[in-house]
């Protein structure tokens, strides 16, 4: 039977429900789309809980209009500046002298026991690495000798208020939310390639409201940040530099907008119509890009400083990965390059079939991601024990048969 998996990507400027079907390990099939501007949503994070919960329900109305199916469950997408992330060990002794599934699980809920506030939630429990006695780079432990087993993770939480009222506006559009995926681990699984995940990369999604920053060293997640600035302020800027309502501004940006003033010819005009103006007026296009190029200097500036504080700016050979709707802006690269002191390229969804007419661009990276994301979620994550995500009974911290065969289908490849 072929899988179908749903995607919900509720970001700051538009809400993108997805409906594909896998038909190889690196094809989806997109069968459903379901686009729709985003209301009640301000940086990744709802603001009115009412506005919010119809455009999630307009946007999964289309995809099921367009795809025929009724969904019922979905991945959905995740960002904000309440997303924080810290590093853990766990170690566990292995009594019978060879690794098992038993060993593993102790030494992940070892590494688990952080203090987690009572208003935040685990969203991801990312496996970084594993050694035997001392020796690392293990990727399957099971069946090695051995008598002391160590799990390094990386554990991403997010406050509890703000994930209750994404999936309580989810819900209201009948749809049980299958997990929360943060925004650039999702972008990673469309933009990035093996080789560069190995090497050491950054992946950069530049939304409307958020920027999501990842690392990956050795394939594995080093560390994550989502900052409270995107898209959005450059719109901000234009509007008030231009003296322009926002929606105009927005077009304004998308179609006459470039990131470096000094390429722009001085004899290059354009007419807008500003607040309080009868008659349409020209408009130097250096002048527009002045006012952008400030803001997209003064945000690569912040991604630059956030690398260089996650102390793994020297292992990243392979540079940065630009996606998100603001990858887009001509000349964003090469302000990027030039403040990073990387290699940087920008990155689309790619190996798409079926309704992908619009989706051919670095805004759905998220959206296509969380289909792939779905397909693959065994390889990506330890099972999270004790259970602040998944809210059961008291007793499902226990390790039981359950946990186990779980800790199997996602350990092991």
């Amino acid at each position: 039977m072929e899988e179908i998996v749903v995607g919900i990507d509720v970001g700051t400027t538009k809400i993108c429900t997805l409906v594909g079907r896998v038909e190889d390990a690196q094809t989806v099939r997109i069968l459903g789309v379901g686009l729709e501007p985003s209301d009640g949503i301000r940086k990744g994070m709802i603001v009115d809980l009412a506005a919010a919960s119809q455009a999630i329900k307009r946007s999964v109305e289309k995809a099921e209009r367009t795809s025929g199916l009724e969904i019922t469950t979905a991945l959905v997408s995740l960002a904000g500046a309440h997303v924080s992330s810290v590093n853990s060990r766990g170690a566990a002794g292995v009594p019978g002298g060879i690794v098992d599934a038993f060993d593993l699980a102790r030494a992940l809920e070892q590494a688990q026991a952080v203090a987690i506030p009572h208003d935040r939630e685990i969203i991801h429990v990312i496996q970084r690495g594993i050694s035997v006695d001392g020796q690392e780079g293990i990727k399957t432990p099971i069946g090695m000798h051995g008598f002391k087993l160590e799990v390094e993770t990386h554990i991403i939480t997010a406050a509890t208020a703000t994930i209750d009222n994404l999936r309580q506006c989810v819900s209201s559009a009948g749809v049980n939310v299958q997990q929360f995926v943060l925004n650039p681990l999702a972008s990673a699984e469309v933009v990035l390639t093996e080789e560069e995940r190995q090497m050491g990369v950054a992946v950069c999604d530049i939304g409307g409201g958020t920027t999501d920053l990842a690392i990956y060293v050795d394939g594995n997640v080093w560390h994550t940040m989502v900052l409270a600035v995107g898209g959005n302020h450059i719109t901000q800027d234009v509007a008030h530099g231009l003296r322009l309502p926002l929606a105009q501004a927005e077009e304004v940006k998308k179609q006459q907008g470039y990131a470096i003033r000094s390429e722009i010819g001085a004899e290059e005009y354009f007419t807008i119509r500003p607040f309080g103006e009868d008659r349409d007026t020209r408009i130097n296009r250096q002048d527009l890009a002045h006012i952008i190029e400030a803001r997209v200097d003064e945000t690569f500036r912040l991604i630059y400083q956030e690398i260089k504080r996650s102390g793994y700016d020297g292992l990243l050979p392979a540079g940065v990965v630009l996606t998100g709707g603001t990858a887009a802006l001509p000349g964003i690269k090469t302000v990027a390059s030039e403040i990073l002191g990387m290699p940087v390229r920008t990155a689309q969804p790619e190996n798409l079939t079926g309704l992908i007419d619009k989706l051919n661009s670095p805004s759905y990276s998220t959206s296509v991601g969380l289909l792939r994301w779905a397909l693959t979620m065994h390889e990506h994550e330890a099972p999270i024990i004790g259970g602040k995500k998944r809210r059961k009974s008291k007793g499902d911290g226990n390790l039981n048969m359950d946990t186990l065969k779980n800790l199997f289908r996602r350990i092991l490849p």
